[in-house]
Parts: C-alpha cells; structure tokens; sequence
C-alpha cells in the first residue's frame, strides 16, 4: 500500500540547504553526469545512424535494393527471365524491375589500362532501379542509344584513363572461340557522360553501356539478372523472400542487407561498443550518486531514528532514499534527453558553427568526399538510453537505502 511519508521526507531531503558542501557537490556531479553520458549517447547514436542512412543511400545509388540472378552453373532462359520479372512486379511494394549485364573488361587509352565492370542497363527502364541519373553530372541516360556504341564512365576511371566527354575508350574484351579457347576482342566506345556518386569503391571500377551493345560484344557475362526496387528499400528483408517464392527454378534473390552485410555488420558492432562505452559516463554518476546517498544516511541517523521510533518500518525507510537518489538521477537523465535531443536535431547547424568560429574541419576535405555531419534521430534509441540509465540510478539507491533501513535506533539517539 503506497504510503506518502518516504515521498515527502525524500523530497524534503532533496530541497534541503543544509547538506555539507561535499554531498551537495557530489550531488551536483552525480546530476550533471547523467546528463552529460545521456546526451552524449542521444547525440553519437544520432550521427551515427546519420552516417549509417548515408552509407546505406550511397551503396544504393549504383546498385538496386535487390537482384535476382541466377542461382545455378546452368544460364536461365528468356522465358525464366520474362516470368521472373513479372513475379517481382506483380508483389505490392515493388517500383520497378530492370535488366542488367555485366562483363569485366580491360578499358585502355593509351597509354592507360584499368580492369573495369562494363554493365549494360536498358536506359529506359534503369530510372525506375537505380538512381544513377541523380549522379551523372555530365550526359544523360537517353544517350546510351541501341547500336550508339556510347558509354558513362566515372569521374574516377575518367581521369586515370585521360578522357572526357567525346573521347573514344577501347575495350579489351575476353571471349570464346568456337573451339572454346580464349580470343582477344577491341571494341571502342565513345564517352557520352559521366556521373559521381561518392562511393569511390563503386565509382573505381564501373562503367554503364547499352545492354543490347554489351549482348553484342560477346563477352561471357560475369553477372546478369534483374535489378528490383522497392518503394522502401527498408523492406526489402520482408519483400525479397515474397518475391523469392514465386520466382521458376533456377533463379534466387539477393537484397541489398545481404549484399552489404559486412558494413552494416560492422556499424552496429561499432554502435554497441559506442553505446557501452558512453553509458559508462552514467555509471560513473551512479556511483557518485551512492556516494552521496551513503553519506547522507550517515548525516540523517538521528533523523532515522526517529523515524523508526515512532513506527516507520525500514521498507518505509529504504523508500525515503531511494525517492532522493530517483529525483537526482531521474532529473539528470530528463535533461540530458533535453540537451541530447536538442543537439541531435542541430548537429548539422552546430558542427558548421563550431568550425568557422574555431577555425577546423572536423572532417577533411582532403580525405572525405562529404565533409557534412549527418544526423538521424530516433526515438526507439532515446528510449532504450532513458531506460538504461534509469535502471543505472534506480540500482544505485538499492545499497545506501539498505544500510539506512538497517541503522539500529538505540545507537543513533545513544549520544543525542
């Protein structure tokens, strides 16, 4: 049965001036702790799942939220391939479905050569896939024309190789002889546009042609399929398996949580190792929060002595310093939600501020392609940190609590 006296004395206690200087300092560190490891989890989580979403947009600027390939030695036929694509169109949530091709290829100008991918995309069809047309900053997608011969390079493979836009680019390309024994192949190709999309892995080794020119030039495919999209590339987990069941024989699909599982892998070890390692900030203020408690219980014997003898029982005791410890730590984590929110939502005005007031870049133009501190809030995250260190404070009042629920009244009033 609740009963109001461990909320009033423990209130009482809390606004009380007359503690000595060293438990309200302690006390004053304990509150600013929480506040300080909270806001600091809210905020690093926050960019950290900024840089995760930017990760995620730029592996998906070239490539598709899903593939469907091939999940055998043997080449699906056209029919498997037309079916297959009416499957993933037919499933809700599906934008758009594509053709692809790709060939590994010598690409030289002299006196140049980069191994690079030639992917053949049907430029129609490729807008509704991928978002390659958002990258390219010279050309269009409608250039690469069936028979026009023309391909899109990177800035990247353009500047080692020496090209620009209306230079010709030769291939040495690999195919089979009739006997089945490997025959060099050149084709020259005439460079129509070029795009940047800021993933250097990607952009090092890519260059997109029309999928009836790449069919022609006879080269064995190192990758062919489909290219699927979906309107929330977060569903694909949930939508790649709907669409897995009704493909024929002999075809599989990939999505992109698979194709990249590596680098988001690698985020949330790096988010977990983060988040433990900060909330050591609350922990740290949960024991200063004991320390103080502990010694507040020995400035108040007397007080808990009188309580007992007039009948307070020692859980009413516990509760008047585990109210005390509460207020302290719950107030300190309700600030740091206020400041870390705050900060997670300005990041982006902040980070600017703070470098052309001090004069530094946290991230070096010469080393980074986006020098911009993203940020992504989300609340399941504030609320996990505010559970967490809620829980830290709560376990920190359990032991002083205790120890002056256990203080015998005789002992304490022996010298009064």
């Amino acid at each position: 049965m609740f009963h109001p006296l461990p909320l009033y004395v423990g209130l009482r206690y809390v606004r009380a001036r007359t503690h000595k200087f060293f438990v309200s300092f302690i006390t004053w560190v304990s509150l600013i702790g929480v506040c300080v490891g909270v806001a600091a989890l809210i905020v690093i989580l926050s960019v950290m799942n900024g840089f995760s979403d930017e990760l995620r947009d730029r592996l998906l600027t070239l490539s598709s939220d899903a593939r469907i390939v091939a999940s055998g030695p043997q080449a699906p036929g056209a029919e498997q391939w037309a079916a297959a694509s009416r499957a993933a169109a037919g499933v809700s949530g599906v934008a758009g479905v594509a053709p692809y091709l790709e060939a590994q290829v010598l690409a030289v100008s002299a006196p140049e050569m980069l191994p690079v991918t030639l992917r053949g995309i049907d430029p129609r069809r490729e807008a509704a896939v991928t978002r390659v047309a958002r990258t390219l900053t010279r050309g269009s997608l409608s250039e690469l024309a069936p028979g026009s011969d023309r391909a899109i390079v990177s800035d990247v493979v353009a500047e080692r190789l020496g090209v620009d836009v209306g230079d010709e680019l030769t291939l040495l390309i690999t195919t089979l002889a009739p006997d089945g024994t490997p025959a060099p192949k050149l084709r020259v190709l005439t460079v129509a546009g070029l795009f940047e999309a800021g993933l250097e892995e990607q952009e090092d080794t890519l260059i997109f042609a029309n999928l009836d020119d790449v069919r022609a030039l006879g080269v064995a495919p190192s990758g062919a399929g489909l290219h699927v999209r979906f309107d929330d590339p977060l569903a694909a987990p949930r939508l790649a398996p709907l669409i897995g069941a009704q493909l024929p024989a002999g075809l599989r699909i990939i999505d992109w949580t698979t194709d990249n599982a590596g680098y988001f892998r690698a985020i949330r070890i790096e988010k977990t190792m983060m988040s433990l390692i900060l909330l050591l900030i609350v922990a740290v203020a949960a024991f200063n929060i004991v320390a103080m408690l502990v010694m507040v219980v020995n400035d108040k014997r007397t007080d808990i002595a009188i309580l007992r003898t007039l009948g307070a029982a020692p859980p009413r005791v516990m509760g008047v310093f585990i109210t005390q410890g509460l207020i302290i730590g719950w107030l300190g984590v309700a600030l740091g939600v206020a400041v870390g929110v705050a900060l997670a939502l300005n990041v982006t005005r902040i980070v600017p501020a703070l470098e052309r007031t001090f004069g530094f870049s946290i991230m070096d133009p010469n080393v980074f392609y986006d020098t911009s501190i993203p940020s992504d809030l989300h609340w399941a995250n504030v609320l996990s940190i505010c559970l967490a260190a809620l829980l830290l404070t709560a376990l920190a009042t359990l032991y002083p609590a205790v120890r002056a629920a256990g203080t015998p009244p005789a002992d304490a009033l022996r010298y009064e």
